[in-house]
């Protein structure tokens, strides 16, 4: 069996504009998609990441909120705003970009997403 080549950006094109019809679909039946991005501190790495997330849903048609959180923000703080997005009918996934400042516990975060708005799968249900 001979290896085979695939083109990454042909094939994330295609999805991309297969994202592009669904989510047209959906709005039709007058839904609009929602994503939060929630990024705490200043990792160069973290905010191009949740940057491009950012980009992708305008490409796409998605509703994006972004909170860019101070360094300093306390994990009840960060609870608390986990909490509002959960309640936000406007939002349909939560993206809590990882790593998290060493003061706040990852997998408490992690378990105060809702399983149904867990984009990443960490939520010990999705997991």
């Amino acid at each position: 069996m001979s290896a085979e080549i695939i083109d990454g950006k042909k094939i994330a094109e295609q999805i991309k504009l297969e994202l592009i019809d669904e989510i047209a679909a959906i709005k039709q039946k007058n839904l609009m998609p929602g994503l939060a991005t929630v990024l705490v501190g200043e990792n160069p790495a973290s905010a191009t990441y949740v940057r491009m997330k950012e980009k992708m849903c305008s490409e796409i048609g998605i509703l994006a909120k972004s909170y860019h959180l101070p360094v300093e923000t306390t994990e009840k703080q960060l609870l608390s705003l986990l909490d509002n997005l959960a309640n936000d009918h406007e939002i349909h996934g939560i993206l809590v970009q990882l790593p998290l400042p060493d003061h706040i516990d990852e997998r408490k975060i992690i378990n105060a997403i809702p399983p149904n708005k867990d984009v990443d799968g960490f939520h010990p249900m999705n997991y």
